[in-house]
Parts: structure tokens; C-alpha cells; sequence
């Protein structure tokens, strides 16, 4: 726990420097962050577990000024100043009955959709799913898987892994023919054993229309890897990258 804590604040205590916004000019303070790696198992989605779990408000920054939120701010698309000064990005900035984290990921996933960007949309769409199960928003949950699975249909053709973030998705917002159809079309590709585990699970769940989390771990029988070495697995499957890579391109520095 402790190599863990210390990777993740590393940093903490330190004031960073005044960070420009790409997109408006406009400088602000912006707390500098380390994520460290998950010492738990994931949830199905690829939802990390604690510590990392709990650092979601770190893993964005907004500019007070026009509201643009990117993992790092001072980097943005070239249309992203045209996406961010948009009526529909306006309005959503302003919503106020979406909990406020889950506005800063709706934020950046629509300058991610608007810049073409359709799968990191979709990921980012899906952090604020997450939110909302965290403030006990099911409605919202729901709505916001919904949308995050139809941009990953929207971009290029899904790998195995994706597919199985689709499947989850579909299942936690009570999608269950779409659902079910989904984890079949897979499991008839043959897909790798980690990935077979994982689908046959969201299989039984679907069958009994459970839409609650469950963790990678749940899906491995006792002899499997530790269920972080699982996620790889999975994660590498037909070089997804596993969520390592998810991890490192959810934190690269750029829009």
C-alpha cells in the first residue's frame, strides 16, 4: 500500500505553476497528479480498483475561465476552441442536475465526439457513468452507458476487449437482448481464454438481469492469475494494450 500511496501523491503538498488553457488563454492553478497503480481487482468495465479507484475528481482538469477539461488543459485539438464555444457544450457545462464531476468528463468526452475522437468519447462518457453510481444516480448511470456504447459503435471496428466493455455496459443499464446478443456474437469468435471467462460471466448475469458491478476477479476461477494480471491478459488480447494502456492513454498529456 505504501509504494502505492506514495506513486499517487507523490506530488501531493507541492503548488504547480499557473497552467494556460489551450483553448482560451486563460491560466489557472491546477493540482499536479501521479496516478498509481490499482492494488484491487477491477470491475468488468475495467472500472479500476482502490486506491486509484477513489482519485477520479484528479483525473481531469477544468479551466475556470471556459470550462474546457482535458487531462491536461494546456493541450487541445485544433477544433476544440470551436467545440467548447458551442451552444451544446454551453448548455451541458451548465446543467446543473448532472453531479459536477460527471459534467467535467460529459465535458471533455464532448470535445472528444466533436473533435472525432469516438472511442476515448466513449471512455470518458463511461467515467461519468461512474460517477453516477457513485452518488446513487441510476437513472444517469443507465443513460450514460447507453451513450458511451453508441460511440464505440460509432468509431472504428471494436476489439475483443472494447467489445466486453460494450457487453458490461449494456448489461449495467438493463439493455438485456442487445446485451445478450452481444456477449454471443463474441463468445462465438473464439476469443482468448481471459477474455471467454470473462464473457461467460456476463453471460449468466445477463440471464438473470442483474445489473450490479462485478470485478474481473468474480469471473476467474480460484487457479487464475491475480485478477490485475488477468485484466492484462485480457487487456492484451488481439493488442488492446489492457488497461495499462488505457491507464497511460487516459493520462497522456494531450487532447
Amino acid at each position: 500500500m505504501a509504494s502505492s500511496s506514495s506513486s499517487t501523491g507523490s506530488k501531493a503538498g507541492q503548488t504547480a505553476g499557473p497552467v494556460r488553457c489551450a483553448v482560451c488563454g486563460g491560466e489557472s492553478q491546477q493540482p499536479p497528479f501521479r496516478p498509481g497503480p490499482p492494488e484491487q481487482a477491477p470491475d468488468l468495465d475495467l472500472r479500476p480498483g482502490e486506491p486509484l479507484r477513489g482519485t477520479m475528481a484528479r483525473w481531469l482538469q477544468q479551466c475556470p475561465h471556459c470550462a474546457y477539461a482535458a487531462p491536461d488543459i494546456a493541450r487541445a485539438h485544433p477544433a476544440a476552441a470551436e467545440a467548447v464555444a458551442a451552444a451544446p457544450f454551453r448548455a451541458l457545462v451548465a446543467e446543473t442536475s448532472y453531479p459536477p464531476l460527471a459534467r467535467r468528463f460529459l465535458a471533455w468526452a464532448h470535445v472528444l465526439e466533436e473533435t472525432g475522437a469516438l472511442h476515448a468519447g466513449a471512455e470518458a462518457t463511461l467515467h461519468a457513468a461512474w460517477v453516477a453510481d457513485d452518488m446513487n444516480r441510476p437513472d444517469l448511470a443507465a443513460e450514460w452507458r447507453l451513450d458511451a456504447v453508441a460511440l464505440w459503435r460509432s468509431g472504428p471496428p471494436l476489439d475483443a476487449e472494447q467489445t466486453v466493455r460494450v457487453i458490461d455496459a449494456l448489461r449495467r443499464a438493463g439493455a438485456w437482448p442487445d446485451a445478450a446478443a452481444t456477449a454471443e456474437a463474441l463468445a462465438a469468435t473464439n476469443p482468448p481464454p481471459a477474455v471467454a471467462q470473462v464473457v461467460a460471466l456476463e453471460t449468466k448475469l445477463i440471464a438473470a438481469q442483474d445489473t450490479g458491478r462485478h470485478t474481473i476477479a468474480s469471473a476467474m476461477p480460484p487457479s487464475y492469475p491475480r485478477p490485475h494480471v488477468a485484466q492484462q491478459r485480457i487487456g492484451r488480447a488481439k493488442s488492446g494494450g489492457g488497461f495499462r494502456a488505457w491507464l497511460a492513454r487516459l493520462f497522456r498529456r494531450g487532447g
